[in-house]
């Protein structure tokens, strides 16, 4: 369906089932799952990204939401007003409340911009860096919508270059196709310099993962780097130096930066160079369990050891999995914490809540044979909002351990 199509005319209405709740709906919760609407023959026929009215079992109006009968989220709140004509300009309000709470928070414009629903984009990353900004439309409406999209982000920000990011499992579920380029202005001469935590982080914005940086993390490397002064730190799951940066920035004697990819980690020794510490930051390429079963048998030790993993439970059907993993990662890294020192473990699965997460790290360092305390349990940064009805957008967690000797 085309955006002229998708906004032109009036918008035809689809409906809960009469024992669906509506009442979360009311409350603020923005999806609408595929067993609770009334899919019949005209509902199955809208395109995926069609705007309709959203009636509850008494035909009342709830608002107005997107359709995507291939998606198990079948439906998207959009606009709490069902007559809402979803254009330029309204992107343009959303754009501009999302960017007055940024520039409260940060006096750099490099931060996450939009943060899908508790930004109320559904499906919609917006990621800044500068005067180039990466959109990433990881649900059909959004798709469809993307060039209103773009230039109200453009009118708000006055940004010289948007890259649409079209990949990952989040399209996927949507029934989108994988995309990545240039959609507005001209392409970055190469990777992108982020300043943050008192380093340089180089971010590829084309070929890099995700958006090329992961901002959610911020406030959790500023709280590592405090504990970093005069230690020696590993930094497993590095990507383009993640920790390990903020940590040589915040004084930490050296940091070895591990990898899977051979892309990020050159990246990450460009940010140490370009940060002014390259010859205390050195990294070392491979399977992350490998790696910590090695430096292991090797009898390292540091002072501060961070495993920042990727999402080993991204939902539910992984979840036990994903535990198992977690457990692992903390009984090979804890037994490589010198005594008295500190462990830092995250997690950005969406599936794995909190205790389920502070349960698995706990035994993992139990069955490497140490005990500590928790003294820090971190969230991502506040330019990444949590929209309370929806534990979804609350996924990333980070402990702190000291682990005795």
């Amino acid at each position: 369906m085309t955006e002229t199509e998708i906004m032109a005319g009036a918008h035809p209405i689809v409906r809960l089932k009469p024992k669906a709740e509506a009442r979360a709906i009311r409350h603020g919760f923005p999806w609408v799952y595929a067993d609770e609407l009334v899919t019949d023959r005209r509902t199955q026929g809208l395109a995926p990204g069609a705007l309709a009215v959203l009636e509850d079992g008494e035909r009342r109006p709830l608002g107005l939401v997107t359709v995507n009968v291939k998606s198990k989220i079948i439906a998207r709140m959009l606009d709490r007003d069902p007559a809402a004509m979803i254009d330029q300009d309204w992107f343009a309000a959303r754009i501009e409340r999302a960017l007055a709470h940024r520039s409260r928070l940060y006096d750099r414009p490099f931060y996450r911009l939009v943060h899908a629903e508790a930004d109320g984009l559904p499906g919609v990353v917006i990621d800044r860096f500068g005067d180039v900004a990466v959109v990433q439309p990881n649900a059909a409406w959004a798709e469809a919508l993307l060039r209103p999209l773009v230039d109200a982000l453009v009118r708000v920000t006055g940004v010289a270059t948007v890259i649409k990011n079209g990949s990952g499992r989040a399209r996927g579920l949507e029934g989108l196709t994988e995309e990545v380029g240039v959609i507005h202005g001209p392409q970055p001469a190469g990777p992108v310099p982020v300043p943050m935590n008192g380093a340089t982080y180089m971010a590829d914005l084309i070929g890099g993962q995700k958006t090329g940086l992961f901002f959610d993390q911020r406030d959790n490397h500023a709280f590592a780097a405090r504990l970093a002064k005069g230690a020696k730190v590993l930094d497993v799951f590095s990507h383009v130096g993640g920790f390990a940066l903020a940590a040589l920035a915040g004084g930490a004697e050296s940091a070895l930066a591990v990898d899977a990819s051979a892309a990020a980690l050159p990246l990450a020794g460009q940010g140490a160079a370009a940060s002014g510490f390259g010859e205390r930051f050195t990294t070392r390429q491979g399977d992350a369990f490998e790696v910590l079963e090695a430096l292991g048998a090797e009898g390292a030790r540091f002072g501060l050891v961070i495993c920042d993993p990727p999402a080993f439970a991204p939902a539910k059907p992984a979840l036990e999995a994903g535990l198992r993993a977690y457990e692992r990662v903390a009984r090979l890294a804890a037994p490589l914490v010198g005594p008295g020192g500190y462990l830092v473990l995250c997690s950005c699965s969406h599936a794995v809540d909190l205790q389920a997460f502070r349960n698995a790290s706990a035994r993992g360092v139990g069955r490497a044979g140490r005990r500590g305390q928790i003294i820090h349990t971190g969230f991502a940064g506040p330019d990444h909002p949590v929209l309370p009805q929806l534990a979804e957008s609350s996924y990333l967690k980070a402990l702190t351990f000291r682990l005795d000797g």
